[in-house]
């Protein structure tokens, strides 16, 4: 007797944790970009944060949605993935409007000791997704640009994937190059980091709540035996986040001395 009420109540129990672990998986990957998102609103500057960020989770939850196709898994991994582009166009709708106000202003200040013929000529250039110039690559001054992109990819990758669904080598492989491009989710950072020597404008509860979530989320992986691929992703994760976690404390301990620009200070803004 005492044995079925003790499972009377493990049942219950099991089912929410189940549930509070699936919730986690779905939401928990958004939860690190609040922090940034508020500061970016707050401070209406983007320097800290890397777009190329945005980029990578882009196209690795658009690669594991269509690897869902080929190999099912987890459904929260999948509602996981669907959530997660939603957050990134959010990201970089925010990042956009705030990098294209700045340039705008230091435009006008600029333009301020200009004649109006001069004014007329110096307009700033428009970009489009079609320019593929390295240097204006995923640096346009539209959000309609990025989301044309995005959608760019989307179906030709989705096209890709229709002619070799039955190919078990192509659905592995489109697993594995899904969970090695989200590996590499803090690397874009991690550069921007050792180029500016510093982290100024990073969220560091942003690369905390990476690296716990990161944590939990391979734990699950190997928890509920997901694909080998999840699980070698989310060591790199780890790995790459204590990575960030470590310049962190190096660039405190070190900051770097600022360089004086006398003549053009708001020239020194680097996005």
């Amino acid at each position: 007797m005492e044995g079925e009420s003790l499972a009377w109540l493990l049942v219950p129990l099991h089912s929410l944790v189940s549930w509070g672990a699936a919730g986690a998986m779905v939401f928990g990957g958004v939860v690190p970009y609040i922090p940034q998102y508020r500061h970016i609103r707050r401070t209406q500057s983007a320097d800290g944060f890397s777009t190329y960020v945005c980029l990578v989770l882009l196209v690795a939850n658009i690669l594991r949605i269509l690897f869902w196709f080929g190999r099912r898994f987890e459904s929260p991994l999948l509602w996981q993935s669907i959530i997660m582009i939603l957050t990134m166009l959010l990201m970089l709708k925010l990042c956009t409007e705030v990098r294209v106000a700045n340039e705008l202003n230091i435009k006008r200040r600029s333009f301020a000791a200009a004649d109006s013929k001069d004014e007329e000529t110096k307009a700033p250039p428009r970009w489009s997704y079609l320019d593929f110039d390295p240097r204006h690559f995923w640096h346009w001054s539209s959000f309609g640009d990025y989301v044309q992109c995005v959608l760019a990819f989307a179906g030709v990758a989705a096209y890709v994937t229709y002619l070799s669904i039955d190919s078990t080598l192509f659905v592995e492989t489109l697993g594995f190059l899904a969970v090695l491009t989200e590996a590499m989710l803090g690397v874009p950072q991690l550069y921007r980091n050792h180029r500016h020597r510093s982290t100024e404008g990073m969220s560091i509860k942003m690369v905390l709540m990476w690296t716990s979530g990161d944590t939990f989320k391979t734990a699950y992986f190997l928890l509920k035996a997901a694909p080998l691929q999840f699980s070698v992703c989310g060591l790199l994760q780890v790995l790459v986040d204590l990575a960030i976690l470590g310049q962190a404390y190096a660039f405190a301990r070190h900051p770097q001395k600022p360089v004086p620009h006398a003549a053009h200070p708001a020239s020194a803004k680097a996005l």
